[in-house]
């Protein structure tokens, strides 16, 4: 499998801050050099105070858009269940079209119950919402195929999640990147699952770029090593405390442009 460039993502979690400061990071963090920025599709806060600050992640986006200019932006990753596909597609258009060519669709099934039951939509079980997403990707690709004017590009989709029946089959049909935060040893073995997923479908493997959350601590060197060795390229840091503290992010930078 031929990996692509190393790449360093953070994700700007939306929560505990005024947007001042959300503003600011992404800014910094495209000045340091940062591959691409996702937020998150939630309505509260994950961890931390539960009623804490928080802000809708596709408004964001858009303001993201204007405000950058190299780095690559989106969701990681939207939730399939709060938007019709075929307007998640539109605005997934519209967003790239003011980034000039440089949103990543990410999407998942959701999972976070509190935004179910808070905003009104049904939550279900996990199958379901499996089988719901997989019916909404060629309707997201179809839409996406008939808007005018198009995306800049052919977006690159995100899919996140690991379940190995039904995700990884959807990953090796629809995705461009797959997103987990699996250890090397899982990573290794959901990696043949989706190559076998591919060869199903007669699809090259080498075609999906591998992204893994990157933990909370740890040396990248120490951290990154045998996720790189199993296949991962793509890694991602997550900052959601209060002041968004960007430490952590700038020591991956440094371990990335050392390889």
């Amino acid at each position: 499998m031929t990996n692509p460039a190393i790449q360093i993502a953070l994700q700007l979690q939306p929560q505990h801050a005024d947007y001042a400061t959300l503003r600011d990071r992404v800014r910094e963090a495209e000045d340091l050099g940062t591959d691409i920025v996702f937020n998150w599709d939630h309505f509260y806060p994950l961890y931390g105070d539960p009623d804490g600050k928080h802000y809708e992640c596709w408004t964001m986006l858009g303001a993201w858009a204007e405000q950058t200019s190299r780095i690559e932006i989106g969701a990681l990753v939207s939730c399939n269940s709060y938007r019709n596909p075929d307007l998640l597609a539109d605005m997934a258009r519209t967003v790239d079209n003011i980034s000039d060519g440089r949103l990543i669709l990410g999407i998942g099934s959701g999972w976070f119950e509190r935004d179910y039951t808070e905003y009104g939509y049904e939550f279900g079980t996990a199958g379901q919402r499996l089988d719901v997403l997989a019916e909404a990707l060629p309707r997201i690709e179809e839409r996406l195929g008939k808007l005018n004017p198009p995306p800049r590009r052919k977006l690159p989709v995100l899919i996140g999640g690991g379940g190995e029946r039904k995700t990884l089959r959807m990953v090796a049909r629809h995705a461009n990147i797959w997103h987990s935060f699996s250890d090397a040893e899982t990573l290794t073995r959901k990696l043949a699952v989706l190559r076998k997923h591919c060869a199903d479908i007669g699809r090259d493997p080498a075609e999906i770029e591998v992204s893994v959350g990157t933990g909370a601590s740890g040396e990248p060197a120490e951290v990154a090593g045998p996720l790189l060795e199993a296949g991962a390229t793509l890694f991602t840091v997550g900052v959601g405390n209060e002041g968004h503290d960007l430490g952590q992010l700038k020591s991956w930078l440094a371990w990335r442009d050392s390889q």
